[in-house]
């Protein structure tokens, strides 16, 4: 790669293009390919020198593309139910169709998947793993009913996180290198401070950090976790927001920031334009959202039961009182004047519980907020007109809270 100064942006495009390049080219060359979900131990991988390609991120870039409902289609027409997840249907319709415009993916030779994410995962790779007769390692994360993760979540996942070595072990015919992996962990850790460090400009007023970018730029904390290519992107992105900062920028050039929202759900990929431009024409910076905590995976370097507890104790795999809480912190922690709850169909783990935190967050901080019904790749469930009907009704909210602050601070 050049050594030229580039941009974040262009680092990112270039680690993109050559994340799918080098997982094309390996399995052209022979050598055993991954697929493994977005919030796994992937530092296993990586220390076994492993090609690794992320289902949901190759979703994502088809959703993005406006191209996901070829593969939608036919995964329903072969029997998949149009209630689960549509990033499972697109991947299971690519597993058939076996070509994205958007992008293309070598098919796998291992499964590695874990179920801190959602419960979907588990029947999807379960049913990759089946029809392409290949081996699945799975981990079985234990959701926290409890507000800390107890300590037998713990050992019953670090069982797991050794058990899973030993598979890696039986399918590449190789030992574990203990000292790469421990230099994976801490690269991990150095990565995910950077990814941290740079969305935590969103605090700054007015932010440096338009959220809709976080979107793209997490595609890179998924799969590059413990590499230097991540770290090297992160550690830029963050110095580019804080020049930006250092000048009093805001997120855009042709606006001002008027308003701060936290997005709370997957972003709606193949509305992505409309969901944003709507926002802008309105000052509304989102400048947050759950998903930087998510992949803030940080533990002790070569202590299995940190990695277990970072991975079993990741947002969505915690309870209501914990789900509430962090929103409550991030709403006074980033000064945002108002929420939006992206109802994703898909994600029936997040939904289910979206109205209960809206009424604890507005009880607690009096913070308006509004709810509105899409998905992360399935087009046809977003209303465009329904969308901007809540973002207007949100506006008027989070304008009535601000003139009442004003008058109350000039009385």
């Amino acid at each position: 790669m050049s050594e030229e100064k580039i941009t974040s942006k262009e680092l990112l495009n270039q680690l993109t293009a050559k994340h799918y390049d080098d997982a094309l080219a390996a399995k052209a060359e022979g050598k055993p390919v991954v697929w493994a979900t977005s919030i796994c131990p992937n530092e296993l991988l990586d220390a076994m020198d492993l090609a690794t390609v992320y289902p949901e991120n190759h979703a994502a870039a088809i959703g993005a593309r406006k191209e996901a409902m070829k593969f939608i289609e036919h995964a329903e027409g072969i029997g998949y139910s149009a209630d689960i997840c549509s990033y499972a249907r697109v991947n299971m319709g690519y597993v058939d169709l076996q070509h994205a415009e958007a992008q293309d993916i070598p098919l796998p030779d291992l499964i590695f998947s874990s179920t801190n994410i959602c419960n979907t995962v588990l029947k999807w790779y379960e049913n990759l793993a089946k029809k392409l007769n290949i081996p699945l390692i799975l981990f079985d994360m234990p959701f926290n009913h409890t507000y800390e993760v107890p300590d037998h979540a713990t050992n019953y996942i670090r069982g797991q996180i050794e058990h899973a070595i030993c598979q890696l072990e039986d399918f590449t015919g190789r030992k574990m290198d203990y000292d790469k992996l421990g230099e994976k962990m801490a690269m991990n850790n150095a990565t995910c401070e950077w990814w941290k460090k740079a969305t935590d400009w969103g605090k700054t007023k007015p932010s440096p950090l338009n959220g809709f970018d976080m979107f793209n730029y997490m595609a890179m904390i998924v799969c590059m976790r413990s590499s230097q290519d991540g770290h090297k992107l992160f550690k830029l992105w963050y110095e580019e927001l804080k020049q930006k900062a250092e000048e009093g920028k805001g997120p855009w050039n042709s606006a001002e920031e008027q308003y701060r929202i936290i997005w709370d759900g997957i972003a709606c990929w193949p509305h992505l334009s409309t969901t944003f431009k709507l926002l802008k024409k309105y000052g509304i910076n989102m400048v947050t959202s759950t998903y930087p905590s998510s992949w803030y995976k940080v533990y002790e370097t070569n202590d299995l039961d940190g990695m277990a507890r970072s991975y079993t104790g990741n947002y969505a795999n915690r309870n209501l009182d914990y789900g509430a809480n962090q929103m409550e912190n991030l709403i006074k922690e980033f000064s945002v004047d108002g929420v939006v709850f992206h109802s994703n169909r898909s994600c029936k783990l997040m939904d289910f519980r979206t109205y209960e935190v809206q009424r604890r967050i507005t009880e607690r901080t009096g913070c308006p907020s509004v709810i509105f019904d899409g998905d992360q790749t399935d087009p046809r469930v977003f209303s465009q007109a329904q969308y901007e009907t809540r973002i207007q009704a949100l506006l008027e909210m989070m304008e009535e809270k601000k003139e009442a602050k004003r008058k109350g601070d000039m009385e």
